[in-house]
């Protein structure tokens, strides 16, 4: 297995490398949405080991697709004895057996077959999910193999596949989910592309980019954070400019209502519970919106989030993928396209709103690296938001209840230098505080953190109140 060319991705190259060492055969399952590196990650940590590959096209036909499984076939024999495109995927996986069979050495060394985009091989009237048990069934987990299967449509391959009731039920040995890069791990792929910037300038290209590989790779290293986010979103030619209205779509089928929930979603920052999104999204909220929902959890773009004290029926939905976020408050407006508004625009007050709950929603995903920071990974502990409407409104980005009796309530501000708390900001935080122990009723202590770009000045405010700051980097810590 090659690992010195991935970056990050630890836990997912142990089980990958486990699957070499088993002496079973092995089916594994890589979820994760578009662009997110999974066919890479793959292609790289298998790539002495793999002895078929297959990626689908989208939208194809089936002897299209049948026609490219011959092409491969014959590329990886290295011989033209498989140029009659098969009639089925049964007669295909046939010949893929036979192949297999010829190799030199099957049985003494672990082989893998890779199908990439598998939900757009297995069309419909294909029959390839079926031919596909079958070959796995019958022959493949008997033999020295490691067969994976990918797609980026994450709710698909769990419903098909993974949770399959028919000839693949209880089959997959691994699954995998990719996620977006933490800070930490964009930092590394950033400088493996020679890409150098501080921690402050990754965080902005990560509150609008995300940690996604693909959008990353597109940064010149000649050019600051704000100068890239220019030219990739905001000029003419730029490669996410047009993302968002190909994003969707290649993930979901009949994508019109997943879009109507984002945009729902982009309007109230905090999260919606589903009744309001359905009616502020004019959403039949049946059974086709928990669809809608469960298929943009499962790929990332959106999280759940309970907030302290309500019931579970009072969960919210929140909007947390980066890019599309990004693209709905400030891209899809500003066309046409001339280059250079995002340099004006990180000086006005619409961007340090967007920037305050950007920065909230990176601390929501690093909560581990808060964890380790305040030095108690290893108690149990819940994280939520709280949000008292009266008698006036009294909001808490985070509150992290902890098992060992104490509760944090988490202040995050993005700020571009040390941030100092006044008379009248400890007033007010003094209030909040008083609020959610009267909300709560819990005997557990209650102190302040605060989470920061840059830290706190430190004063008579900071001093008497904040029991723990953090900074940047303590979110980049590994």
């Amino acid at each position: 297995m090659s690992n010195a060319e991935i970056i990050g991705r630890k836990n997912e190259l142990e089980i990958l490398n486990k699957t070499l060492q088993s002496a079973e055969a092995e089916l594994v399952a890589i979820t994760g949405r578009r662009r997110i590196g999974k066919t890479y990650l793959i292609s790289t940590a298998f790539k002495s080991n793999i002895v078929f590959e297959l990626i689908g096209t989208q939208n194809a036909p089936m002897n299209e697709q049948l026609q490219n499984f011959t092409d491969q076939l014959g590329a990886f024999a290295k011989s033209s004895l498989h140029e009659k495109r098969p009639k089925s995927w049964n007669e295909a996986f046939r010949i893929l057996r036979v192949y297999l069979e010829g190799l030199q050495n099957l049985e003494k060394s672990k082989k893998v077959i890779f199908f990439d985009e598998l939900p757009w091989l297995a069309g419909q009237k294909s029959s390839f999910l079926q031919a596909f048990a079958y070959f796995w069934n019958s022959w493949a987990s008997r033999k020295n193999l490691v067969v994976v299967i990918c797609g980026s449509a994450a709710s698909w391959m769990v419903q098909k596949v993974v949770n399959d009731r028919g000839g693949l039920h209880n089959r997959i040995t691994k699954h995998i989910n990719l996620e977006p890069f933490t800070l930490s791990e964009t930092k590394l792929y950033l400088e493996s592309r020679k890409v150098f910037y501080e921690p402050y300038q990754i965080t902005q290209l990560y509150m609008a980019l995300g940690g996604v590989p693909f959008y990353l790779k597109q940064l010149d290293p000649k050019k600051s954070a704000i100068q890239n986010i220019d030219s990739l979103c905001f000029s003419k030619n730029g490669i996410l400019t047009e993302e968002f209205s190909r994003l969707y779509p290649a993930l979901f089928a009949h994508a019109e209502n997943h879009i109507v929930a984002i945009r729902t979603l982009a309007k109230k920052k905090q999260g919606m519970t589903r009744e309001e999104l359905a009616k502020n999204g004019k959403l039949n909220n049946g059974g086709g919106l928990t669809k809608v929902l469960n298929e943009l959890l499962l790929s990332g773009f959106i999280t759940e989030t309970f907030p302290f004290g309500k019931k579970k029926k009072e969960k919210l939905y929140r909007l947390t993928d980066e890019y599309s976020l990004f693209y709905l408050q400030f891209i899809e407006k500003l066309n046409p396209k001339t280059g250079e508004i995002w340099t004006q625009l990180s000086q006005t007050a619409e961007y340090r709103t967007w920037a305050g709950y950007a920065f909230e929603s990176i601390c929501l995903k690093h909560i581990s690296q808060i964890k380790k920071a305040l030095g108690i990974s290893g108690i149990f502990t819940k994280s939520s938001s709280f949000f008292q409407k009266e008698p006036e409104g009294v909001q808490i980005d985070i509150v992290l209840d902890r098992a060992d009796f104490i509760i944090n309530l988490l202040e995050v501000k993005y700020y571009n230098s040390p941030y100092t708390i006044s008379k009248d900001y400890a007033d007010k935080l003094r209030q909040r505080m008083w609020r959610f122990q009267a909300f709560s009723n819990s005997k557990k202590q209650v102190n302040w953190v605060f989470v920061s770009t840059f830290g706190l000045m430190q004063n008579e405010y900071s001093l008497s109140l904040v029991t723990n700051s953090l900074t940047l980097e303590d979110l980049f810590t590994p």
